[in-house]
Parts: C-alpha cells; structure tokens; sequence
C-alpha cells in the first residue's frame, strides 16, 4: 500500500475488525478478504480529511462493498465456509484465525442466507457489531426508522433458530442490568458491561435528560444507576427495557449483548420510531 502511508497504517490496525465484518455479512472468508480488499481502494482514493472517527468511515466503506456484493449475487450459491481453500487460511497468522473462526457460526450463516441483503446487512452491523441505526442507515440509503425495522424483521427470524441457552443467557444478562440499575448496585451494573460498552440516546431522549453518548462501561453504568423506572421488556423479540407511563413506552432500551456482556445499549424516544416498534413489558 502506498501513497497514504498513514491511513495505510490505519487500515492495518483494522483490518482484522473489517475482515471479521465482511466474514459475517457475506458469510465466506473468501469473499470477505476480496471485500477488505475493496474497502482499501476506495478508502486510499477518498483519502481521510475531515474524517474524526476512521473506524466508523473504514467499517461503513467496507459495508457498503459488503451490500453490493450480496446484491449482485443473485443466485449464485456461495461456497460453504468449510471448503475455503487451505492455503486461504494457512495465509492468516494465529490470531487472526481466531478471530475469523470467532466471527462465524455456521448455524446463523444458514439462517442469514435467508435474509435479504439489507436486512443480513442491518442486522449483521447494529446487532453483531453494535453500529448505530443512523450510520447503518446511511449505507443502505433509507431512514433510521427503516434500518431498524429491517433489523428487527431479521432478528426475529434469527432468533426463531438461535441456540435457546444464548437467548436466554442474553435474557438473564438484561434482567440482572435493569434488576441492578433499578437498585442502585453499581459494581453489579459494571459486572454485566463490556469494558468498552457504549449508550446512545437519540434526541427525545436527550430531551428527558440523558447524555447523545456514554462512552465506557463507567459512564453507561453512571446513567442508568439508580433508573427506577427502567423496566424489562421485550422489544421486536428481543430482550430489552423501557420508561413507561401511565402503560405507554416513553423511552426504550435497546440492548446488544455479545459473549454474556453488554456492549451497546440505545435509548430511544422519538415516538414516531417507537410507534413502529413492538414493545411488550415483562
């Protein structure tokens, strides 16, 4: 790579995060390494100025190459994950096989082949990879609002097969987060936390007093300590929670939950986004 070294320096760094995206979106490592491989050109041709999160703008190109692959595939049928050629593998070093054989699970991939790509693409980015609504809706040229119902319709699909232990291992994991915030026990809330958990609140619910960003399992326990209100709930079959009056939704939780943690959590109050959500309170 040449020309930008910097951002050359940069595309490495994240390169195993990128792979990892591609790998589940397309569901071939294949055709990932190919769509990483993309995602650099563009990338080295668009350059970096202005840019402040290169992550973020590295992980929206390479999902945008990622959509264009799974539209123009039609029906050609991919390849299974375990007839990728060795030599693709032995090329990788021992972290990074981790890493991408972490990123698959076999059993989803089927259930995903059966998603249309914008709704593997929403679900893969915000339910795996904890990418907010407004950045995946970008990609996909549609509203917030509509990212996330196409989410949501993936998610129920997904869950329809998901191992019955990890749904209700992400069922306890919330319980426990809405038992303990209720309850004002903060090393508690810190326990169930990725170290680098992050809470967004969109802007209804800034309006009620929260913060756009929690940045760190510290911050996100600091707002929700001492949430009376918060209440469990599923929210489009999934576990979550929310501030209710007078039996109506004020603002919902929206929690991802990766290996037993959280790691991402949005509060949301436009009542326009939660008219299209099904909030049921347990």
């Amino acid at each position: 790579m040449t020309g930008q070294p910097e951002l050359a320096l940069e595309f490495e760094h994240h390169r195993p995060h990128l792979r990892a995206v591609a790998t589940r979106i397309l569901g071939s490592p294949i055709d990932a390494e190919d769509a990483v491989q993309e995602a650099w050109l563009r990338a080295s041709r668009a350059g970096t100025e202005g840019i402040e999160n290169v992550l973020g703008w590295l992980t929206t190109i390479t999902a945008r190459v990622c959509l264009n692959t799974l539209q123009s595939r039609g029906t050609r049928r991919e390849d299974p994950l375990e007839s990728a050629p060795a030599a693709h593998d032995e090329a990788l070093g021992p972290a990074e096989q981790a890493e991408l054989a972490d990123a698959i699970a076999p059993a989803l991939l089927l259930v995903l082949d059966t998603l249309g790509p914008a709704e593997r693409l929403a679900f893969v980015l915000h339910d795996v990879f904890a990418v907010p609504f407004d950045e995946i809706s970008t990609v996909l040229d549609k509203s917030p609002a509509a990212t996330r119902q196409l989410a949501s319709r993936a998610r129920r699909r997904v869950q329809g097969a998901d191992a019955p232990n990890d749904r209700e291992r992400a069922r306890e994991v919330v319980a426990a987060f809405t038992a303990a915030a209720r309850e004002g026990n903060f090393d508690k809330l810190m326990s169930l936390l990725d170290p680098d958990a992050v809470a967004r609140a969109d802007a209804t619910a800034v309006s009620f007093g929260a913060e756009p960003v929690y940045l760190g399992a510290e911050a996100v326990a600091g707002r929700f300590i001492n949430a009376r209100g918060a209440r469990d709930a599923t929210v489009d079959g999934a576990p979550g929670g929310a501030w209710i009056v007078e039996d109506e939704p004020k603002v919902v939780f929206e929690f991802v939950v990766v290996d037993g943690k959280i790691a991402s959590i949005e509060l949301v109050g436009d009542p326009e986004t939660l008219a299209t959500m099904e909030v049921v309170p347990v």
